[in-house]
């Protein structure tokens, strides 16, 4: 079948106009049959594409588009780093700069379709520039957060089997330090201005490279991205999204959640190793042309987010509830925004006094969504819809999201169960493909008809869906996974330590942050636990990623368990967040 989103369909996907939406004269439809076409595809009367690859089907027809003089003259990409530098490319430079990337990944690297690639790169340019070209390439990109220690990254090396690796001088080292161990790695390439022995620059190599690169032709299931996620027990799963989840997906809902138009200027925040890098700077705003601005930020400051803001003409913001808590601490007043008016908090439940507190001081509203690295967006606040404080809007479309109960029975509204998304008899295009090499992992994440998200929610009688909690122990503190094995298991390293359990704590900035109960070992002695505290948590820096380690600390005699001898960390939880 031949693939439709062709020139003239991209010309109109910013105008289409989605249900119960109300659209300015310039946002109209210029193509009467492209919403009839999108229908189609929604109600099942037409067939997915067999074929897909973002980088030629997307990418390079906005590029047609802009020299075709029919779009608006702000850049693709936007870059700054707050000290003077700045980046700005065209989808044309966009495409011709990614199409020298991938004729180094594959003519020097020797990498092929369906080989893997591990990056760690902070929020530079050459992110985007790897992300574009392994699309062209068919290469299936696998990021990683910038904080990872040598432990991360040798576990991730192995169980990817990547046969390339892209990093910067500051994970260099410790990627040298575990390379010998991980047979699967042929390559390993440095974003650097200096050269490392055993490495090659990244900028020298693609450089000196052709533009001249034919995209390969990718399926639409073909897998493309794999996320390493945190789960409660054993090590993080690799989970994998295809061409379709990831590329096709937004061409079917962007408009629910992001609104965007070819004028627009879009701000994420998130840091590149997790998917919302990928869903709200690389897929979801191109798909309708937007320009995607990128601050380097080392680190996330009020008086630098607000600047920007200030200084820049960013109309879409999305960030984690941290980010608004910590900017709502601010006198707002000093601050005028240069053209922002939408706002978009995600990755972990948003506090209801946070929305009212921004609203006041800034007249914006901050639309919530939900999803997982597992499912992308499955519920929004969109535009022009009701708010209600608390919750996280209603059903993304293209998934029917219910709550149910341990037999994957759906409950009827006001009733708790887990949130679920129906998988069969038809799979969501933007559902995960599979947690790779764990097929055990992947059938117990079905319930019935269902993928089980593992989140505890209510719906009410409109729609509207109430986030209640974890229904496992994974800990999200400022957006960040944090599995509970992985801090245990870096405490129970230190020769204080005879057992340890971690759960999550209330935190007002952060929302939950990591609490390890801790039992001494009968050997050791510590008059100062105080200091002990300080040295636990500094070793598990070490240990692991630094953003693991437990800001909360206490000491006790024995942890509460089962007659089976399992932790009981829903008590611990339980007892931390007040709900004896």
């Amino acid at each position: 079948m031949k693939l439709l989103f062709k020139l003239q369909t991209l010309k109109s996907l910013w105008t289409l106009k989605p249900p119960n939406r109300t659209f300015h004269g310039h946002r109209r439809l210029l193509a009467s049959d492209v919403y009839s076409q999108y229908e189609s595809f929604r109600l099942g009367k037409q067939e997915i594409p067999k074929y897909f690859n973002f980088a030629s089907d997307v990418l390079d027809k906005w590029s047609e588009i802009e020299k075709a003089g029919k779009r608006p003259s702000n850049p693709a990409f936007w870059w700054i780093n707050g000290k003077g530098e700045e980046v700005k490319w065209s989808f044309e430079e966009l495409g011709f700069l990614s199409r020298k990337v991938a004729n180094a990944l594959t003519k020097v690297c020797r990498l092929q379709k369906g080989d893997r690639i591990f990056v760690i790169l902070p929020r530079i340019p050459e992110w985007w520039l790897v992300n574009v070209a392994c699309m062209r390439a068919g290469i299936v990109l696998i990021p990683g957060i910038s904080q990872l220690s040598a432990k991360d990254i040798l576990y991730r090396l192995q169980a990817s089997k990547a046969a390339c690796i892209i990093t910067d001088d500051t994970l260099a080292a410790a990627v040298d330090s575990v390379a010998s161990e991980c047979q699967f790695l042929k390559s390993k390439l440095i974003v650097s201005k200096g050269s490392r022995e055993g490495w090659l620059n990244f900028t020298d190599l693609y450089k000196n490279q052709s533009a001249d690169h034919s995209c390969v032709k990718t399926r639409i299931r073909d897998s493309m991205t794999i996320f390493f996620t945190s789960g409660t027990t054993g090590s993080p799963k690799m989970t994998e999204h295809s061409q379709g989840s990831l590329g096709f997906r937004p061409l079917l809902s962007e408009r629910y959640w992001l609104d965007l138009t070819p004028s627009d200027v879009i701000w994420n925040t998130a840091d590149t190793g997790w998917i919302m890098a990928s869903l709200a700077s690389v897929f979801d705003p191109w798909v309708f042309g937007s320009c995607i601005f990128i601050h380097r930020l080392p680190q996330i400051e009020s008086a630098t987010i607000l600047n920007t803001l200030c200084r820049f003409p960013i109309d879409t913001l999305v960030g984690a509830p941290t980010l608004f808590r910590m900017l709502v601490q601010n006198d707002l007043s000093n601050y005028k925004f240069m053209n922002l008016k939408h706002c978009i908090s995600g990755g972990e439940p948003l506090n209801p006094e946070v929305m009212s507190q921004w609203k006041s001081k800034t007249g914006l509203d901050i639309h919530d969504i939900y999803g997982q690295t597992e499912t992308v967006l499955i519920c929004s606040v969109f535009k022009g819809m009701k708010i209600k404080p608390g919750s996280m809007g209603k059903a993304a479309p293209f998934y029917d999201v219910q709550i149910i109960d341990k037999n994957a029975n759906i409950l009827p509204p006001g009733q708790q169960g887990e949130i679920a998304v129906r998988s069969k008899p038809i799979r969501p295009l933007g559902l995960f493909s599979e947690y790779v090499d764990n097929p055990k992992k992947t059938a117990e994440s079905e319930r019935g008809d269902f993928y089980v998200t593992g989140d505890k929610a209510t719906m009410d009688e409109d729609g509207y869906f109430q986030f209640i909690g974890r229904d496992d122990d994974i800990i999200i503190s400022s957006g960040y996974r944090i599995g509970p094995f992985e801090v245990e298991s870096a405490l129970i390293e230190h020769p204080a330590v005879a057992e340890t359990a971690v759960v999550s704590s209330p935190d007002a900035l952060r929302g939950e942050v990591v609490k390890a109960f801790v039992v001494l070992s009968p050997t050791f002695s510590a008059s100062d636990l105080e200091r002990l505290t300080c040295d636990l948590q500094e070793h598990v820096k070490k240990i692991t990623a630094p953003y693991k380690y437990p800001r909360k600390v206490e000491f006790v005699q024995e942890l509460p368990k089962t007659v089976t001898g399992k932790i009981k960390r829903n008590e611990l939880r339980n007892k931390e967040w007040g709900r004896m």
